[in-house]
Parts: structure tokens; C-alpha cells; sequence
């Protein structure tokens, strides 16, 4: 069997150094993080996420603000609450839950946000930053896919790291991070891809996020790759006490046979997500006020 790249043991960990470090400020007399997070509609997988957010901010004591507001809010109107939260001195960061009404631009939603607030790193300087000398706010999720990789001591430098899925949330950045800090080679295939198996085959490293439940079948994979699975789908599931259940991308089952180590769905990359987003709330308050 392979080794489980537990997510949820290493987020309690990094859990627990944050929290050290918030108790080394409060003993000082200084003020703690402040994360604010911005919902807006009733979408039930947005207040999932969110409330998980607010709990692990609980968990590490962090201060955090919460602010939800009707579907119906016009665009100029989210982004000045936006505006405004980039110039609150007492804010250190903060989030726009996606996804955002259709009638309001992520887009533009997101480049409003204040790149040294941006600790979800989905500005285009946090982003573009990633190959560069001198990193910022790294996204959450891919950040949390390499802390992963490095807290189980896997060896990246000059394995071929195949990732399926090239989203600018994920796939895109995970590619130049593989390819910057971790010495990869990298291939990165997407819904254009041809053959996507024949790419698949030659990974060491495999990472998929695409949202397509079971896509990555034990075929698919060489023996004794590394697989990380990001992708995360509610399947209806009326067995179930909330009528779902989570499903990843790749089939764990004959997988797991197959490969060295591996990462579970759910309790492998989401827990990692929202501890990369604590830790870069740590960086944007230390960067802001030493």
C-alpha cells in the first residue's frame, strides 16, 4: 500500500505553529492576523467553504471579519467595499469567495484587491511574482500542494511532474512552482490535450485538478508515482447524512495499488488550502507590520 499524504495531519501542524507564533504576538502585546472574507449570494458550497475558513481562524486565533452581501450587489458596490477594506490599517487580508454572481467580473473584482491583502495570491503581480527572485502571496491551493510534497520529503528536483488541468487557479501556477522552487520538469496537459494518457504514464509526479470525478484511471498511471489529487466534486449521495459526498479526480481504489504515495479525497489537498490561506495571512501581517 502506498504512504497517504495525509493533508489533514500536516494543516494541523502548520495549525499548531501558527497558533505559537500568534501566542509569541499576544505575549508581546501586539495585535493578532485579521482576516476579512467577502461572500456574496446563498450559493451552499461557498458558506461550506467559508465557515470553514472562519474555523480554522478560530483554531489558530486569528481575528477574522466577515462580510456577505445579496446576490444582487452591483459590481462598483462589491469593489468598494473592496477599496475600502484596502485601506482598513486593521485588516491584514483578505478574500473574495468565488464563485461571484454572473453579472460581476472576477476578474475585475480580483485585480481590485490590494496585491500585499491578496492572500488567496490571485492578483496578477502575486501571481506573476511565482517566477520571480523575489516571491510574494503564493496561491493558496498550489502553495498547499508543495508544502504537502515538501513535508513528506518527496524529491522533485529533476522528476518529470506531469499536471492535468491548467486553470489560472491551480494548474497554471502549480506548473511554474513545480518548475521554479521545485527543479521539475514539468508537462502540463488540459482539455486540448490528445492522448492524455500517453502523458500521464511517464509521470513520477502527478497532479490533477480538473473536477472530473474518476478521470484518472490505474492505466493511466506509472508504478510507483507520486499522485495528488485536487480535484473535488459533490456526487449526490442520499446514503449520506448531507446528501453528498466528495469525489476526486483520480480512482483512488486501483490507483492507490499502483503508485508510492498518494493523497485522499477529501482530507488531502483542501485542508492543505486553507492552511497555505493562514499562512499567507501570517506573511501579509508580518510583511505590513514587521
Amino acid at each position: 500500500m502506498p504512504t497517504l499524504l495525509d493533508g489533514k495531519k500536516v494543516a494541523g501542524d502548520i495549525k499548531n505553529e501558527i497558533s505559537a507564533r500568534v501566542q509569541d504576538l499576544k505575549s508581546k502585546g501586539k495585535r493578532v492576523p485579521n482576516l476579512a472574507i467577502i461572500i456574496v449570494g446563498d450559493d451552499g458550497a461557498s458558506h461550506t467553504y467559508v465557515n470553514g475558513k472562519i474555523a480554522a481562524c478560530k483554531s489558530v486565533g486569528f481575528d477574522f471579519t466577515l462580510m456577505h452581501f445579496a446576490s444582487t450587489i452591483s459590481e462598483d458596490k462589491l469593489i468598494k467595499h473592496v477599496e475600502n477594506l484596502n485601506a482598513d490599517e486593521d485588516i491584514d487580508g483578505f478574500i473574495v469567495q468565488i464563485p461571484l454572481p454572473e453579472h460581476i467580473s472576477v476578474e475585475r473584482v480580483t485585480e481590485s484587491v490590494k496585491p500585499e491583502k491578496d492572500v488567496d495570491g490571485f492578483t496578477n503581480q502575486n501571481f506573476g511574482s511565482i517566477v520571480s527572485k523575489h516571491q510574494l502571496i503564493m496561491p493558496a491551493t498550489p502553495f498547499g500542494v508543495v508544502e504537502l510534497l515538501r513535508r513528506y520529503n518527496i524529491e522533485t528536483e529533476g522528476k518529470h511532474c506531469v499536471i492535468v488541468g491548467a486553470s489560472r487557479l491551480v494548474g497554471a501556477p502549480l506548473g511554474m512552482m513545480m518548475t521554479e522552487d521545485g527543479k521539475a520538469t514539468v508537462t502540463l496537459c488540459h482539455k486540448y490535450t490528445k492522448d492524455l494518457s500517453s502523458h500521464t504514464k511517464l509521470a513520477d509526479i502527478l497532479i490533477v485538478g480538473v473536477g472530473k470525478p474518476g478521470l484518472i484511471t490505474a492505466d493511466m498511471v506509472k508504478d510507483g508515482a507520486v499522485v495528488v489529487d485536487v480535484g473535488t466534486t459533490r456526487i449526490e449521495d442520499k446514503s449520506r447524512k448531507l446528501g453528498f459526498r466528495l469525489a476526486g479526480d483520480v480512482e483512488f481504489d486501483t490507483v492507490s495499488e499502483k503508485c508510492s504515495f498518494i493523497t485522499p479525497v477529501p482530507g488531502g489537498v483542501g485542508p492543505m488550502t486553507i492552511a497555505s490561506l493562514l499562512l499567507n495571512t501570517m506573511k501579509a501581517y508580518e510583511d505590513q507590520h514587521g
